[in-house]
């Protein structure tokens, strides 16, 4: 996770203050992006559909865990470690981020696809969400502290960004392959059943008849992808925002991004007791409704705080993004809502499709991120953004090719980011608050009308699947 987060969360940065760029160029990256995460959505439930008809002597899910982490592996490597500039990086990129998405989809949907397969109790599975969801905040955590930390300020691996992507690649790589074979020696799948009536060749057509069939797959994709869309516009635009608003300072933007994963771990480590104890429709209104408050405050205090306490200024906007952090609630809900539904569409259609219902989550938080991004790309071109970059980039290489010291980079940096208006980073400030605010809203309206599959109604449904194997069972247990 910690790899793919790397790619994911932080490629954009990376280009932005190791590459130098034309505003043509930085459009040409902005679209491969683009076309390859809709590339990568739209790859996903193919990939679920191909799980659905795999059967190997060491599993359903293994084969493609292992295949997916190898590759990845070292598309993330050569992403981090090239020297390219100009369109000879365009085209490199383009590669890289194409073949980014073929890879980490199979490792990604066999990984989340397997954990439905392992219980169907409904705790069991809270607590082996909960578990994974930890671990991958572990991940996320050490992602948000370290990138941060050691490729901008005083501390930067090797004395520029440069260097210091390069070493975290390999170090999170590193790790990747240590914690994915973990599982794969680890866990046992259970003993696969013969393949069901419907399962055949991949089908488009089949996978969007699973889809469409099923209406709270579809509800909460969308949500996923309103959460997702969120996600991305803030990992993206909230370091540059920090930049330019407090200076090339990594530690600034490690505490401010370490203090929203804190409330979001926080949530995660009390998810399966508070799960308990309120429903999830509960848990979603008031996870929504803090976060809802983070944003606003984020905006409040961004925008209009007294100059005379302008040194406190950023502590209070890491304290509004700790309640942002709060919505981790309504994401975790949200899968959980996701691995039910393949017993909601065992229930309504007798087959469990298990690979296309998990690939929907991928799918739609591929899509979600994608327009994520494209938002942050066209804010940062409408802002002038670029244009501080560049200049920040060419310093960063200018260190590594030894024509400047590191001890004078901080300097000639500094001098860059005060040329920044505050028009400039009030306007990244608006949006990276306004339309997360907005999606969050529209978020809750649709969870509140159009998600049917509560707790109860999840039993009832069990109950009746257990029925339908062995209704003497039942009857016994029953009496």
């Amino acid at each position: 996770m910690a790899a793919a987060g790397l790619f994911m969360g932080h490629l954009s940065n990376y280009v932005l203050f190791t590459k130098t760029l034309t505003a043509q160029q930085f459009t040409a990256l902005t679209v491969i992006m683009v076309i390859a995460r809709i590339f990568d959505a739209f790859n996903d439930p193919v990939m679920g559909n191909i799980l659905d008809v795999t059967r190997t002597r060491w599993g359903k899910f293994k084969p493609w865990i292992f295949s997916g982490c190898i590759s990845t592996v070292a598309v993330v490597v050569v992403s981090f470690t090239n020297t390219l500039q100009g369109w000879s990086y365009v085209i490199l990129f383009g590669v890289m981020y194409l073949a980014f998405s073929v890879t980490y989809t199979m490792n990604d949907i066999s990984y989340w696809g397997m954990l439905p397969s392992l219980t169907s109790n409904a705790d069991d599975r809270n607590k082996l969400m909960c578990l994974t969801n930890i671990m991958c905040g572990v991940a996320a955590f050490l992602c948000g502290l370290i990138v941060p930390t050691f490729t901008a300020g005083k501390r930067v691996i090797g004395g520029s960004a440069v260097t210091a992507y390069a070493a975290l690649a390999m170090l999170f790589c590193s790790l990747m392959l240590v914690t994915q074979s973990l599982t794969l020696i680890g866990v046992k799948e259970r003993p696969l059943p013969a393949k069901s009536a419907a399962a055949g060749n991949v089908s488009i057509n089949a996978i969007i008849g699973v889809i469409k069939g099923n209406d709270q797959v579809m509800w909460n994709g969308i949500l996923l992808f309103l959460h997702f869309i969120v996600y991305m516009l803030v990992a993206t635009m909230a370091p540059i925002y920090l930049y330019l608003s407090f200076g090339y300072n990594g530690a600034l933007t490690s505490i401010f991004t370490t203090a929203g994963m804190l409330a979001a771990s926080f949530v995660i480590f009390l998810f399966t007791p508070i799960s308990r104890r309120f429903s999830r429709k509960s848990l979603v209104r008031t996870g929504l409704s803090i976060s809802v408050t983070g944003y606003f405050l984020l905006l409040l205090f961004g925008s209009f705080w007294p100059g005379n306490l302008s040194e406190y200024k950023f502590y209070a906007l890491t304290g509004a993004n700790m309640l942002v952090g709060l919505e981790n609630v309504f994401y975790l809900i949200l899968l959980v809502n996701i691995a039910n539904c393949v017993e909601y569409n065992e229930y309504i259609t007798g087959n469990r499709n298990e690979g296309i219902i998990f690939s929907v989550r991928a799918f739609v938080s591929k899509l979600g991120m994608a327009v994520g991004l494209l938002l942050s790309m066209l804010i940062y071109l409408a802002v002038g953004v670029l244009g501080f970059t560049n200049r920040i980039s060419e310093i960063e290489n200018a260190v590594v090719r030894g024509e400047i010291l590191p001890d004078a980079k901080s300097e000639l940096i500094d001098a860059v980011i005060r040329e920044v208006s505050a028009g400039s980073a009030n306007a990244l400030l608006c949006f990276l608050s306004l339309i997360p605010l907005i999606c969050l809203i529209v978020a809750y309206v649709i969870y509140s009308k159009k998600i049917i599959l509560s707790e109860e109604k999840y039993d009832e449904i069990v109950r009746e699947l257990t029925a339908r194997i062995s209704p003497e069972t039942v009857e016994t247990v029953n009496a």
